[in-house]
């Protein structure tokens, strides 16, 4: 009996120090992913706006009276104004067409939705200079005809449309493969038409997914700098995007209106990072088919 006891407590220690030795390793990595973020995350943001700020208020906001940093901030709005919405529209209607049907090919899609996720932005943007530049027989007839795609507004939005082309179709697909065809076979078969299925069933059952999609592909589109850097020529006050004109001003050693230009793509990437946390929770409830 005495043994049995010794047994059973000896049992019991070993498997309290075994439970103490997880907790501290736990802590150990928890603190260790916490540290790592800390150090190349969040100091490199705060001395972003630090150094923005470094000079004062007054020298911060004069930064932004150049008219080369005011045209590049109006030429990545009129760039994600193009973007985002041609980048909704065909991602949605590639997901719609991978989800709910079958035929040959649809693997082959799949993988050429993601194919800007394998090949380099600078490669990206190089076969578009190829195309449209007077290297090809394309390119010289656009350039006879006075069109002007390459080292200008056009290529730039080509450019970044393809770079951010996966994001709204990729979290698409995920989420409508996960939530199936049940409720839109239920409508048709009650009599309703394929646009009142769209709009009064799958859209409400994806609208997270698709918010969650516009988020990331317009803030790729927002910072995206190697796809770009290609094809615009770097022509100051014409064909440069913000952080082709950060590059710019922090060549020139013009410091604090490059950390300024910074700072308020900084502020975008925050305010994105707070919307994916709100979106997240929202998806993984439309996953699992919660309103």
């Amino acid at each position: 009996m005495e043994n049995m006891i010794q047994s059973d407590v000896s049992k019991q220690t070993l498997s309290v120090r075994s439970s103490l030795k997880s907790a501290i390793v736990r802590r150990l990595f928890i603190s260790l992913v916490f540290l790592f973020l800390f150090c190349f995350l969040v100091v490199p943001l705060i001395s972003i706006f630090f150094e923005a700020l470094r000079q004062g208020a007054g020298v911060y906001f004069s930064s932004f009276a150049d008219p080369n940093t005011l045209s590049s901030i109006r030429l990545t709005l009129i760039v994600t104004l193009a973007v985002v919405p041609i980048n909704t529209v065909f991602g949605i209607l590639i997901a719609w067409t991978v989800t709910k049907y079958a035929f040959k090919g649809k693997n082959m899609l799949v993988t050429l939705v993601d194919l800007p996720f394998s090949v380099s932005p600078v490669i990206g943007g190089l076969i578009f200079v190829l195309l449209f530049g007077e290297h090809s027989e394309l390119g010289r007839w656009l350039i006879a005809h006075n069109i002007n795609i390459v080292f200008n507004v056009p290529g730039i939005v080509i450019a970044t449309l393809f770079v951010t082309f996966p994001f709204v179709a990729r979290e698409l697909i995920s989420l409508m493969n996960h939530q199936g065809t049940a409720l839109e076979e239920a409508s048709l078969v009650l009599g309703a038409g394929a646009w009142q299925t769209f709009f009064r069933v799958t859209l409400p059952n994806i609208k997270w997914g698709l918010l969650y999609g516009i988020i990331l592909c317009n803030a790729r589109a927002i910072g995206e700098f190697g796809a770009v850097s290609v094809v615009s020529g770097h022509i100051s006050g014409m064909t440069n995007t913000m952080p082709l004109q950060i590059e710019n001003l922090y060549n020139e050693y013009q410091l604090d209106p490059a950390f300024a230009l910074a700072s308020i793509m900084s502020l975008f990437a925050i305010i994105t990072m707070i919307l994916k946390m709100i979106l997240e929770k929202n998806v993984q409830k439309a996953a699992n088919g919660r309103p």
